[in-house]
C-alpha cells in the first residue's frame, strides 16, 4: 500500500467518525425540536382576559375582542318590550315661583296690568346654586362668679383645632378620592375651582384620615357580617404601594364588603382577618390554593373562571374535551335556574347526570402532549366535590362575580390615581371602600352614609 493511500484512509475515518458523532446529536436536536415546538405553539395561542383569569390590564397591546363566554340572546337592542321609559319631570314644590304678567295688549296697546289673570301654563328650570364655603366662628366666654371662681364656657365637640375642616368637607373629599378615584391633584382642582376650598395634599391625607378612623366601628360591623354569613365569596388582588407588590383582599356578601390590605398573598392574611369564621359556610372563590385553608364547610369554584379556562385549552389544543367540560358548567347553570327550593335538598335525576358527566371527563384518558389541559384535568379532580356545590345549596351562585366587582374597584383607583404612596393611604382606602360597597348594596346614599361616618363622636 502506497503511502498516500494510507493518508487517504486516515482521513477517511476521521471523516466517518465526525459523522457518528453528528449522527448522535440528531436524537438530542430531535427532542429539543419537540419542546421548541410546544413552547411556540404555547405562545401562538396567548392567555388573555377573554379566555384565562388573566386582567384586562395584562392583554398584551390591548387587542379588541374577538370573542366572548357571553352567548348571542334573541332580544334586539335596545329598551324592551315593558320596560318603563324615564323623563325629566316637574317638581310639585318649586323652591322659587316667578310670575310672568303682560303689561299690555300686543294688538292695540292698551294697558292690561289691572285686569284679572289667570295661569294658562307653567315651566320649569333646575339648577344649582353658587357653591361658596361658610366660615363659622365658635367664640367662648368666661366671668367671674361672686364666689370668685372663673366660669369658662366650652368649645363644641370636635371644635378641637383653632381652625379646621367641617365635616362636609370630610365627607365630599372622600366621596370623591374613594368612590369617584379622583387623584389628589384633580381633587384639590375642583375644590378650590368649585367651592373656593383650598386644601394642601397634606390637608387631603389628614382628612382622609380622620374620616378612615372615624369609620373603624362600621368596618369592624361589616367584618363581624360577613363572618357569620353562610355564603361567603373571596378574591385578592395585587397591587403597588411606593413601588412594592402588596395585596388587596375582599370577602363579601350580599350585603356587606369587607376589604382588606396586605402584604402578602397567602394564608397568614386568611388568619389574621378570618377569624372567628363560621365553620357552616359556603366559601366561593376562584380556586387559589390559600383559600382552601379557610376553615368553612365548603367551597364553591368560579365557573366563569373555569369556563375562561377551558376556552384557553380549546385555541390551545383544538380537541373537544375543554368544549364539552364547558358545555356541561352551562348546563349546571341552566339547571341552578330552574330548581325548586326542595329540589336542592332531593336532587333530580339531572344533577346524577351532570355528576355522572363530570366524573367521566375526569376520568377520560387526554393525549400526553396536551400538558396544561392534563393540568387542569388534575387540578379540577383534586377539587372535584367543589364543582357542583351551587346546585346544592339555594344562595350558593355558580361564580364568584360579587367578589370581582367588589375588589375591581382597587384597580380603578390605581388606573386613574396611580399607585398608593404610603400604607396608610392603602389603608384608608380599604376601610372606606368597604363602607361605600356596603351602603350600595344596601340602596343607601352613599354621601349620607360618609356623612354619617364623618358626623361619628361628634353629636
Amino acid at each position: 500500500m502506497e503511502p498516500s493511500d494510507k493518508i487517504i484512509i486516515e482521513d477517511l475515518k476521521r471523516i466517518i467518525l465526525m459523522q457518528a458523532r453528528e449522527l448522535a446529536k440528531i436524537p438530542l436536536l430531535i427532542a429539543r425540536i419537540e419542546v421548541l415546538e410546544r413552547e411556540l405553539a404555547r405562545y401562538k395561542t396567548k392567555k388573555d382576559s377573554n379566555n384565562s383569569s388573566l386582567p384586562p390590564s395584562k392583554d398584551e397591546n390591548r387587542p379588541p375582542r374577538t370573542s366572548s363566554l357571553r352567548e348571542k340572546g334573541n332580544r334586539k337592542v335596545g329598551g324592551q318590550p315593558g320596560h318603563d321609559g324615564k323623563t325629566l319631570e316637574m317638581a310639585d314644590n318649586p323652591d322659587e315661583i316667578i310670575e310672568h304678567r303682560a303689561c299690555f295688549c300686543k294688538e292695540c296697546g292698551k294697558d292690561v296690568s289691572g285686569l284679572p289673570f289667570e295661569l294658562y301654563g307653567k315651566r320649569q328650570v333646575i339648577d344649582i346654586p353658587t357653591i361658596k364655603q361658610v366660615v363659622t366662628e365658635h367664640r367662648v366666654y368666661r366671668c367671674k362668679c361672686s364666689c370668685g371662681n372663673m366660669v369658662e364656657s366650652d368649645f363644641p365637640v370636635g371644635v378641637d383645632t383653632p381652625v379646621r375642616y367641617g365635616k362636609n368637607i370630610e365627607t365630599l373629599i372622600g366621596y370623591l378620592s374613594v368612590r369617584q378615584y379622583l387623584p389628589f391633584k384633580r381633587l384639590q382642582e375642583m375644590l378650590n375651582d368649585i367651592f373656593a376650598v383650598q386644601v394642601s395634599e397634606g390637608g387631603l391625607h389628614l382628612l382622609l384620615n380622620r374620616l378612615a378612623s372615624k369609620g373603624v366601628d362600621a368596618y369592624e360591623m361589616i367584618r363581624q357580617n360577613v363572618l357569620h354569613s353562610p355564603v361567603i365569596g373571596t378574591d385578592e388582588t395585587g397591587v403597588k404601594i411606593n413601588g412594592k407588590k402588596h395585596w388587596f383582599w375582599t370577602w363579601q356578601n350580599n350585603r356587606a364588603t369587607y376589604i382588606v390590605t396586605s402584604t402578602n398573598r397567602g394564608t397568614t392574611t386568611i388568619d389574621e382577618n378570618m377569624n372567628g369564621i363560621s365553620g357552616e359556610a359556603v366559601l366561593v372563590h376562584d380556586c387559589w390554593k390559600a383559600h382552601f385553608q379557610t376553615p368553612v364547610k365548603n367551597h364553591q369554584l368560579c365557573t366563569a373562571h373555569l369556563e375562561r379556562e377551558t376556552k384557553y385549552l380549546e385555541e390551545r389544543y383544538k380537541v373537544t374535551w375543554p368544549v364539552r367540560f364547558r358545555v356541561m358548567l352551562r348546563e349546571a347553570q341552566k339547571l341552578k335556574k330552574q330548581l325548586t327550593p326542595a329540589d336542592y335538598y332531593y336532587p333530580n335525576k339531572l344533577h346524577s347526570e351532570l355528576e355522572k358527566q363530570l366524573d367521566n371527563l375526569l376520568s377520560e384518558k387526554l393525549d400526553p402532549k396536551h400538558k396544561e389541559m392534563i393540568t387542569f384535568q388534575k387540578r379540577i379532580t383534586k377539587y372535584r366535590d367543589h364543582v357542583f356545590t351551587f346546585l346544592y345549596h339555594p344562595n350558593v351562585p355558580p361564580d364568584n362575580n360579587g367578589s370581582e366587582r367588589a375588589i375591581r374597584n382597587v384597580k380603578v383607583k390605581q388606573k386613574i390615581s396611580g399607585q398608593f404612596k404610603i400604607l396608610s393611604a392603602a389603608e384608608n382606602f380599604a376601610i372606606l371602600r368597604s363602607i361605600i360597597d356596603t351602603a350600595i348594596k344596601n340602596n343607601r346614599n352613599v354621601v349620607e352614609t360618609l356623612n354619617v361616618i364623618a358626623d361619628y363622636k361628634t353629636n
